[in-house]
């Protein structure tokens, strides 16, 4: 996630966990206000549901999991449906290593704000490609949430959501309900082997370790006794903290000047 001779620490509590610079990524989740992006992370943080609505400014978690021996850390950032400061928007999606775009089914204002958030992706993505002249693929799970609401308040058309990523095989549609908890893990499956990530990150997949267990996580022989036959352990950070401003700043120059492009040509703005 940033030059590979760095390292990224997680500390909290007791633990102190270091991960390898190039098995750290940024999972960024857009969408309208209403939609269940918070939901969704819930759903895949602690398999929780939460009837109450609270709106979300920004939420920042990380997960880090020990997976055959090898650390890797995911920071999930599950931005504002209002997008009060559009620059911060722009600057989330240039830090973002892959993303989930989240429409309600019952809403049709709040697909047509993912048609937007998805050409603004590509164009903001496209504009740092070429300049860091990198060829890796953007991995993106557009997700039609609330599929529990039945068809007689669905108002947007599975085909329609399928038209959306019929064009790029690192595209994937999912509809799913977070409250009932349908297709989400399957939807991270899916998005995370685009991503050419360890499928065990998906919920499913792994032990969930407590943070008690931090002094040992990282250690290659790390196993817990009563559970046989897993290699796969993850392990919610509660003390996380969201990288400053300027750290991200600093990211997107350093990988621009990295390689050595001319600073007379079209600019990536954050603006």
């Amino acid at each position: 996630f940033q030059d590979q001779a760095m390292m990224k620490t997680m500390s909290g509590g007791n633990c102190n966990l270091n991960v390898p610079a190039k098995n750290s990524y940024r999972m960024v989740v857009l969408g309208a206000s209403r939609v269940g992006k918070s939901s969704i992370v819930s759903r895949f943080l602690n398999g929780r549901f939460e009837d109450q609505y609270t709106p979300t400014i920004e939420d920042f978690h990380r997960k880090v999991y020990n997976i055959r021996g090898d650390m890797y850390q995911l920071d999930i950032l599950d931005t504002s449906g209002n997008h009060p400061f559009p620059a911060m928007r722009r600057l989330s999606i240039l830090t973002g290593d892959v993303f989930i775009l989240v429409f309600s089914l019952d809403n049709r204002e709040s697909f047509d704000e993912v048609k937007r958030l998805q050409k603004q992706i590509l164009e903001v993505k496209s504009c740092l490609k070429n300049k860091t002249k990198e060829s890796a693929d953007l991995p993106m799970v557009i997700c039609g949430n609330k599929n529990d609401h039945g068809e007689i308040f669905r108002k947007v058309r599975t085909d329609e959501g399928e038209d959306l990523v019929s064009s790029d095989e690192n595209c994937a549609y999912f509809e799913v309900s977070a409250k009932k908890n349908t297709n989400v893990d399957e939807m991270f499956y899916v998005l995370f082997s685009m991503a050419k990530l360890p499928h065990e990150m998906s919920p499913s997949l792994h032990r969930k370790i407590s943070i008690q267990y931090g002094d040992t996580f990282q250690q290659k022989s790390f196993r817990m006794r009563r559970v046989k036959d897993m290699d796969a352990y993850g392990m919610i950070s509660p003390f996380a903290r969201r990288p400053s401003v300027n750290s991200d700043l600093k990211y997107i120059k350093s990988k621009v000047l990295r390689e050595g492009q001319s600073r007379e040509r079209e600019k990536c703005t954050i603006q």
